[in-house]
């Protein structure tokens, strides 16, 4: 079976059982590119930095700032 949506909901309760746990690197540029496409917008490199940019800004937690740090670094093969 084939699953057409994503349940964002799904992915919220998993992230509040987990609130502690930072999400894997895989995980965040899912989600980004998700909402990338539902904005309709072409996914690439600027697009995804710029969303990892404001999830940077909005973030209050030192752990998920380093979280996105490294990813806005792979995006520019960059290491920290």
């Amino acid at each position: 079976m084939r699953q057409d949506s994503f349940n964002s909901q799904t992915a919220e309760m998993s992230l509040y059982f987990s609130a502690d746990a930072v999400p894997s690197h895989q995980e965040t540029l899912g989600q980004v590119v998700m909402e990338i496409l539902k904005c309709g917008m072409t996914v690439n490199r600027q697009s995804i930095c710029a969303k990892l940019l404001s999830r940077l800004a909005d973030s209050q937690q030192a752990d998920l700032e380093k979280h996105h740090h490294e990813l806005i670094a792979m995006l520019f093969g960059r290491e920290i």
